[in-house]
């Protein structure tokens, strides 16, 4: 049996919202993980090396648009 390497180091709960903060130990990599139990979706967000795990952890919305935006930026350079 393989030991699991995904921890929670923390976790809160907010008008249906889930969010985790996950660290997986076999990759050394964080996120934070929402999931939103009155509609169902949810989304990660990895945490950048340069970046504060707590921060992510309590905004994820922020991170996840600025992720998306730079995602975005990127794709639309590549079309030009």
């Amino acid at each position: 049996m393989t030991p699991t390497t995904i921890r929670e180091l923390a976790h809160r709960r907010n008008d249906g919202l889930d969010i985790r903060l996950l660290w997986n130990s076999a990759t050394n990599e964080v996120t934070v993980a929402l999931h939103d139990n009155k509609t169902g979706d949810g989304f990660e967000v990895a945490v950048g090396p340069d970046e504060r795990a707590l921060d992510v952890f309590h905004h994820p919305f922020a991170y996840a648009a600025v992720r998306e935006a730079a995602r975005e930026r990127r794709q639309l350079a590549r079309a030009a």
